[in-house]
Order: structure tokens, then C-alpha cells, then sequence
């Protein structure tokens, strides 16, 4: 793959109300050792799982090594930091010795130390995302926003951390300074985003807490799935465009924003078994492409009856139209009895207890 992106746990120390997921949460005492425990047991499968070269080819034929997107909540809190997130970054160096993978990491920043950053760089995190620049990050809004980005990176100095911007930023603030110049080889990077109009996700989508708050705003216009981090191409194992997300205990999904059921675990099967069969399917085949309207023309649905499909009403009582949503609707009716279909057959074969 490309690039995995890998939610760890659910542990956060903010619920944010434009989160995708309302799993997100601040867990206390023995329901944060609980959610912890999630993704203790899987992580080690996990990882064993995952393709031995773990990489892939780019338009030149060079290979090239998979970016693991490593996610919370929030990996550095108290009781997630030293009892999961470490002993991750710890494996996945023991599981990929010569060919490691490039480790990058999202944090809201407000948590990290000289000591955090320390520790994260001597265990081969490559690229830092601080992923809270925006007004629904409590202590972020207005100009608080900017004062916060200037901490981040006189720390990040201190330690040879390079900034480097995402793109489609206009505000100049949202930018790195010396973006004109590219990081020295090699070198540590990291970068802002967050939920800005113009950085990163201008839309909010049709999920978790936005959705639950009447704050999704990416209409049928937007067709995530065709975006990267959607669906496309995910089925493109070694390849360039490739992307599979992953929750804490192994189930696997096309997109980042999640399909309504998994396609399988990583805690139980190989990635190459997983995606070999669900390639079958002509729905997950449209999604590959981009093309979430497309996952009903062989099962009944035509187009017209996806987008009449694709409505729904919010938690502010408005009725939005999303393909994501035309997604959720024929996972329910559809999809997602194939794919349990399709996992016990595997596993039959396998000769997996049920």
C-alpha cells in the first residue's frame, strides 16, 4: 500500500463536536484500560498480517516505502502513550528491520512535550501531523490558533523538525514560513491542518459528531470516495494511490471516513486474503474506482435510486444529500451481508473456528 492509515485507540482527552466518530471521547480509569486493551490484543496480528515488503511502486517503477499513518484519538495522552503507542512503534521496527515503513503521526499538539518528541524520533517517526489548527478544537479559535502554531514549531526547531505545508492553505499563517524550501533528505518534518476552509477539509462530513451537530456540509458535490483517503484504488496493493484504514482491533476498511461495515480484520486474515476477495464484489469494485453511485448497477440499484438514496436528515433537522450517505444506505440493504457472506467462507477455508 501506499499509504495505512491506523487508528490506534479510541482514547482522546477532547470530543470535539465536528469529530467523525463519536468513539472518540475521554475514556477515565478502568473504561481508558478497557479501550486501551482494544487495541493491545491487536496490534501484534495486526502487524503480522500485513505484507512482509511492505511498499510500493510509484510512476517511475521506483519502490518506495509505505507511509503507516498512526492515529487516535490521541496517542500521547496518559495511559495510551507508554502502554500502546510506544510498544507499536517499538514492533513495527522489529516486524520490518531492513525495509521499514515511513511512520507518520497525527496529534492534536496541545499534549506534546520535549520529552514526547524525544522519545517518538528516536523510534522512527519520520513526519509529525499537528491536526488541530482550526476553530472547533477547544483553545483554537481566532488568533489562539496561530499562537499555538509558533509554540509548535519553536519546539520543533529545537529538536531539527522541519516544517512543510499542506496544500490548498491561502491564509499565509497556515503556512510554513519558509515554504518556498524543501526539508533536507532524511530529515523529521511536520505540518498544520485541521478543519479550515481552505486546509485540508473545508467539508465536514456526514459522520460521527458533525453529523450528530447539524455540521456536515459537503453536499453531493463532493464525492469523497473519489479523493485520496477515499476508496479509490485501495484494492491497489503495492501500488500507487493505495489506502486502507484501520480501526484499533484490525477491521479494515476502503476510506478513511469508514463504510458502514468492515471488509474483514487484520487481527484474523492476511491483507492480500482480505482484499483478493472482496475484489470480487462488484460494489467494492466501484468503489476501487471512485464511483460509490456505481455500487448497485448489478444488484437492481441504478443511478437515480443511489442519489435518491443518498439523503438524510441531520441533528439540526436538514435534509443533505452525500454519496457517503447513498454508501451507508446499500451497505445496509446490501453490501454488508456480502461481506459477512464472504469472511465466513474464508474462514471456512482457513479452517478458522467460527
Amino acid at each position: 500500500m501506499q499509504s495505512i492509515y491506523w487508528v490506534l485507540t479510541w482514547a482522546c482527552h477532547r470530543r470535539c463536536v465536528h469529530c467523525y466518530d463519536d468513539r472518540f471521547r475521554p475514556y477515565v480509569r478502568s473504561a481508558l484500560t478497557d479501550v486501551v486493551a482494544e487495541g493491545q490484543r491487536a496490534y501484534e496480528a495486526i502487524l503480522a498480517n500485513l505484507p512482509d515488503d511492505l511498499g510500493w511502486t510509484d510512476a517511475e517503477g521506483t519502490r518506495q516505502p509505505t507511509t503507516l499513518i498512526l492515529a487516535g484519538g490521541e496517542l500521547l495522552i496518559d495511559g495510551v502513550r507508554e502502554e500502546l503507542f510506544y510498544p507499536v512503534l517499538d514492533a513495527i521496527a522489529r516486524r520490518w528491520p531492513d525495509n521499514p515503513p515511513r511512520i507518520s503521526i497525527q496529534t492534536t499538539g496541545d499534549v506534546l512535550t520535549p520529552d514526547h518528541l524525544d522519545a517518538i524520533l528516536a523510534r522512527g517517526v519520520c513526519a509529525i501531523a499537528i491536526a488541530s489548527i482550526d476553530d472547533y478544537h477547544v483553545g483554537m479559535k481566532g488568533e489562539r490558533k496561530f499562537r499555538f502554531m509558533q509554540e509548535i514549531r519553536t519546539l520543533m526547531a529545537s529538536r531539527g523538525v522541519q516544517e512543510t505545508s499542506i496544500g490548498g492553505a491561502k491564509d499565509a499563517r497556515l503556512k510554513s514560513p519558509d515554504a518556498s524550501s524543501r526539508p533536507e533528505k532524511g530529515a523529521p518534518t511536520f505540518l498544520f491542518f485541521g478543519a479550515q476552509p481552505d486546509l485540508w477539509i473545508g467539508e465536514l462530513w456526514p459522520r460521527g459528531r458533525a453529523w450528530a451537530n447539524g455540521l456536515s456540509n459537503a453536499d453531493y458535490s463532493v464525492n469523497f470516495c473519489a479523493r485520496w483517503s477515499g476508496a479509490k484504488n485501495f484494492l491497489k496493493l503495492g501500488q500507487a494511490g493505495s489506502e486502507i484504514a484501520l480501526e484499533p482491533d484490525g477491521a479494515i476498511y476502503p476510506c478513511c471516513l469508514k463504510t458502514k461495515a468492515p471488509l474483514g480484520s487484520l487481527a484474523e486474515e492476511r491483507l492480500e486474503d482480505i482484499l483478493q476477495s472482496v475484489a470480487t464484489l462488484p460494489a467494492i469494485q466501484a468503489l476501487n474506482a471512485g464511483d460509490p453511485e456505481g455500487m448497485g448497477l448489478t444488484s437492481g440499484w441504478s443511478r437515480e435510486e443511489f442519489r435518491q438514496k443518498a439523503v438524510a436528515t441531520d441533528g439540526k433537522g436538514r435534509q443533505v444529500a452525500n454519496v457517503c450517505l447513498g454508501c451507508d444506505r446499500y451497505f445496509d440493504e446490501h453490501l454488508s451481508a456480502e461481506l459477512r457472506d464472504l469472511r465466513a467462507v474464508r474462514r471456512s477455508r482457513a479452517a478458522l473456528p467460527a
